[in-house]
């Protein structure tokens, strides 16, 4: 039965343990080494050694003493050892999921205009701001986009990156749910927003070596105003868009557009938004109630799908510090003995 079991246990160990460094392990015969080469002839010669008189008068005490010195070449041998291991890095191999993977770069372009304040969506019951529902929705749609490098770029009269393309979709998240109006101040630089996250996705050239290219690239642009602030117009950068291949879905948020706006001020350029849409192989979302914003967030997440299942990274644990432990110890306990003594 153990005969039976063994084979099994040590096939198990061998497969969840391995060293970072070990040739490390060389190092383990190295005082027999030195004991070998160092003569007494060089010893002697170099004047080096000194034997104290306490130890002459200790070697006079008989087996005693000769113990003591066995436990402290015991201590030496087991500090040199478990630094040698620690040197090594030994560290389990611990079992990891498959994580989902797309190939697929997504910049969200959020509008961060003073318009985004108003009370003209609902959640849970309640009337909300536009930012609020917008948060809720784009919070939870970030999270279940698991395998893509996210990132989030807000606009006002500035824009600025929030979150830089990353795979960490949760801190993308946060950086969403933290969004505030007035941060950038409360025009609206569509233009700019576009072109900022233009620039932030992966290049595709020598620049971006080291860095993972995206086999797809997607910005989401979502505003409920008209371009009114920025140094660029939406459909100029839009056609670099098209010219870097980078696909642009729209979302024009609010219930009144700019075609039939009656004198109301920010109002939502519909028409604008359908020609980025459409110039870039995206799509135009219009979007006029919570429901609407959900359904958009589902479209979006079924357009942009193909996540497949990646090959799992293997996680390692490191367990130097036992060894090192074990050596502070022994070192301690060596130590202590030649006080004692």
């Amino acid at each position: 039965m153990l005969t039976e079991f063994w084979p099994h246990w040590l096939t198990a160990l061998a497969s969840a343990f391995d060293l970072a460094s070990p040739y490390a392990l060389l190092l383990l015969p190295l005082p027999l080494l030195a004991a070998r080469l160092m003569t007494p002839e060089r010893v002697g010669a170099s004047g080096a050694l000194r034997v104290p008189p306490s130890l002459v008068a200790e070697a006079a005490r008989g087996d005693s003493v000769a113990a003591r010195g066995r436990g402290r070449t015991l201590l030496v041998w087991t500090l040199w050892a478990a630094l040698v291991v620690a040197l090594a890095g030994p560290r389990l191999v611990l079992p990891a999921t498959a994580l989902p993977a797309s190939g697929r770069e997504i910049m969200l372009v959020m509008d961060l205009s003073g318009s985004m304040e108003r009370r003209d969506f609902a959640l849970d019951g309640q009337t909300v701001t536009r930012l609020a529902a917008v948060k809720r929705v784009g919070t939870d749609f970030i999270r279940r986009r698991a395998g893509d490098r996210i990132g989030l770029v807000i606009f006002a009269n500035e824009s600025y990156v929030a979150a830089s393309p990353s795979f960490d979709t949760a801190t993308v998240a946060r950086a969403l749910d933290e969004a505030t109006i007035g941060l950038v101040g409360r025009s609206t630089g569509i233009g700019d927003g576009l072109g900022l996250a233009l620039k932030r996705l992966t290049p595709a050239g020598p620049e971006a070596e080291g860095a993972p290219v995206a086999t797809a690239k997607v910005v989401i642009l979502m505003t409920d105003g008209a371009n009114n602030a920025g140094q660029t117009t939406p459909r100029d950068v839009a056609g670099l868009a098209k010219e870097l291949g980078v696909r642009v879905h729209t979302i024009a948020l609010g219930p009144r557009d700019l075609s039939n706006a009656d004198g109301e001020q920010d109002v939502v350029d519909t028409e604008t938004l359908r020609e980025i849409a459409d110039l870039t192989g995206g799509r135009m979302f219009r979007v006029k109630t919570t429901d609407d914003l959900i359904a958009m967030a589902d479209a979006i997440d079924a357009i942009e799908g193909g996540r497949a299942k990646a090959p799992p990274v293997p996680l390692r644990k490191d367990l130097w510090p036992w060894p090192a432990a074990l050596a502070f110890l022994a070192a301690a306990a060596l130590l202590a003995s030649r006080r004692i003594a």
